[in-house]
């Protein structure tokens, strides 16, 4: 690995990424071979686990984090010493030459310019003015993350070894740590589940799978292509391995009780052997699995009223008004720190609300899933401790093989749960909410730790969900498909937009723009009045036109989800009559094309009674097509007039 190598390190949940990079890092040994680094150079790693920090101010965290801290002291102590030290003694020329070399070990170590950057530093991962005075034990674990984040960056290893590092960062933030990471000068190492930054980031690729590790000398657009390609080459490899083997298997059935072929036959038995199987799973497997039908709860399923939130002294939000109506799929979307999981906490009552509070409609179920694991699974019990403790009525036999689909099988059921990689306790925890019987689910950030694959069947699992579902994630591409309607809070606000997720970011993009033009102008342009100009329209202002359109838009689709529903109810009426009415008009027919038979039987000509009796009733039949053919073609116009 080069001073300027970008590696990205793939592999299936569980293969063990995160101790691959502990090993490097120096937190984990290994149980046999050894890590080499170069003399001086100094490694720097992000876990993916939250961190617990100090109560102290970020900015004397990041000073510590970066050793400047006890530089600082130890030249404080040394410039006391120089001080009180005789002028041309000899203890003075050695305290001012240890102090030119601390001092040089400082500048070079950034000591000098280490607060703006500091402050350049958390201004890029979203922290506000201020926050670098406040103590770190005020923070979430998604922004204690970006602290450690922070702190790894200003210490400027030369090697990063980063376990996730784009979990708890939103849109902005992540785009401005992908500019840092592209004019690091150190080698980079990173774990990432997100398909976007390793196509940006990643100039080398490491699979690590069944404990071996292949690198690959290009991106990661290129290794996706040549795994598939992999995987074709090593299925055509099974395929001709099969056949090679039924045919050496012939060939000991067919002779193995000739004792002109015994050797022959020897030989062959133990080609077999020795021979090495090749198994298609061997590229990964894949966890299959889908939400059961969710129980029918009422309509309005949840309403927040009036919500407000605060810690302290920090209003996060207030006056919240919030409904979520059943079968809805909502997105709530918004800058770290604007609220997205307070919010969560408070409609899933696991927090209370400062003021304000939250009316769940009748029969509603509700399942949450937290962004931090402690929560979701219980540390203290293993794999089935958790599978057994979820009070669902399947049998042992059905929780079995439902952990086999999640890729928990055989002794590894009972590992702790405190020993699993991040993206196997989140596999758990979606176990859990399979068992869980609801029907609204309220999810934070569940995709985190999810390998892609893992990741595209949750999608396609949700999306097949017959429930309701409120969620929180920073991948776009998941959201896009899934969310029929997207929340935004912002500043301490909600805004509405009843659209995916793609809808949302032209609306929001149109608005920013609006913004800066009115900011620039200063002012609306003449009324054409007299002259006069409009008084400018604030922040507020723009905020409420902003709203008012989403809420026409959500009106105007309530309004065409009506006008739907009418036809729909028209079109069941019509069909509710029509489809009897053609399967009367068939036995009609039917009993016309049985008696025309039977009239032209040598039979039915010799009994006059007969002919009589099927006449009569074929009249009948007549008489009512007739009337039947009329009304069908009443109801199959109507029936085109509402399609």
């Amino acid at each position: 690995m080069t001073n300027r190598s970008r590696v990205g390190l793939v592999g299936d949940n569980g293969v063990g990424k995160t101790t691959l990079l502990r090993i490097l890092a120096g937190q984990a040994e290994a149980d046999s071979g050894s890590v080499e680094i170069a003399k001086g150079i100094k490694t720097g790693y992000l876990p993916q686990d939250l961190v617990e920090l100090e109560d102290i101010p970020i900015f004397d965290h990041l000073r510590r984090c970066a050793g400047l801290a006890e530089m600082q002291n130890d030249l404080a102590d040394l410039e006391d010493r120089i001080t009180r030290s005789s002028p041309d003694s000899r203890e003075l020329t050695a305290l001012l030459a240890e102090h030119e070399r601390l001092q040089r070990t400082f500048e070079h170590a950034g000591g000098f310019e280490f607060e703006p950057a500091a402050h350049k530093v958390l201004h890029g991962l979203g922290f506000k003015m201020g926050d670098a005075y406040r103590s770190c034990a005020e923070f979430s674990g998604g922004w204690k993350m970006r602290i450690a984040l922070a702190a790894l960056l200003l210490a400027r290893p030369d090697v990063l070894l980063l376990d996730e590092p784009t979990n708890h960062l939103d849109s902005e933030s992540m785009e401005w740590f992908e500019g840092w990471l592209r004019d690091h000068r150190g080698a980079l190492v990173f774990v990432s589940h997100d398909r976007r930054f390793l196509e940006k980031m990643a100039t080398e690729i490491a699979e690590l799978a069944r404990g071996r590790l292949t690198t690959y000398s290009f991106g990661y657009d290129k290794y996706i292509v040549e795994k598939a390609a992999a995987r074709e080459r090593l299925q055509q490899t099974i395929e001709d391995q099969k056949e090679r083997i039924e045919q050496i298997q012939r060939f000991v059935d067919r002779f193995r009780y000739k004792s002109s072929k015994a050797t022959q036959v020897q030989s062959r038995i133990k080609q077999l052997e020795k021979m090495e199987i090749y198994e298609l799973d061997g590229l990964g497997k894949e966890v299959s699995f889908h939400f059961p039908e969710a129980s029918r709860s009422h309509y309005d399923v949840l309403k927040g009223i009036d919500l407000a939130k605060q810690y302290g002294d920090v209003t996060v939000f207030g006056g919240v008004d919030l409904e979520i109506h059943r079968g809805e799929k909502v997105a709530l979307v918004g800058v770290n720190g604007a609220g997205k999981s307070t919010l969560l906490r408070l409609l899933s009552e696991t927090e209370k609300p400062t003021s304000g509070h939250i009316v769940v409609g009748e029969r509603v179920k509700r399942a949450y899933f937290s962004q931090e694991s402690a929560q979701n699974v219980d540390y203290a019990r293993t794999i089935w401790g958790e599978a057994t403790n979820c009070g669902s009525k399947l049998s042992e036999v059905e929780r079995r093989n439902l952990l086999g689909a999640f890729l928990f099988s055989g002794d590894d059921i009972h590992k702790p749960i405190s020993v699993l990689s991040g993206g196997e306790k989140s596999r758990v925890a979606l176990f859990k909410l399979l068992l869980s019987d609801a029907n609204f689910l309220i999810l934070d950030e569940p995709t985190n730790h999810l390998d892609m694959n893992t990741k595209e069947l949750f999608q396609k699992a949700l999306l097949q969900y017959t429930g309701t579902l409120l969620i929180v994630s920073h991948d776009r591409s998941f959201l896009d498909d899934l969310a029929d309607r997207v929340i935004e809070i912002r500043d301490g606000r909600l805004f509405d937009y009843p659209g995916n997720y793609s809808w949302f970011i032209e609306r929001r993009e149109k608005r920013e723009k609006t913004e800066k033009e009115l900011r620039e102008a200063g002012e609306y342009a003449s009324n054409g009045n007299g002259g006069k100009k409009k008084k400018p329209i604030g922040p507020e202002g723009i905020v409420e036109a902003f709203y008012q359109e989403a809420q026409n838009a959500r009106d105007q689709k309530r309004l065409e989800a009506d006008e739907r529903n009418r036809l729909h109810r028209l079109r069941k009426a019509i069909l509710h009559e029509l489809s009897p009415l053609e399967s009367l008009i068939e036995s009609h027919e039917t009993r016309r094309e049985e008696i025309d038979s039977a009239l032209c039987t040598p039979e039915g000509a010799g009994n006059s009674e007969l002919i009589q009796s099927l006449m009569v009733e074929r009249s009948e039949i007549e008489l009512q097509l007739t009337q039947h053919y009329a009304r069908w073609e009443e109801l199959t116009e109507a029936l085109d007039s509402v399609r």
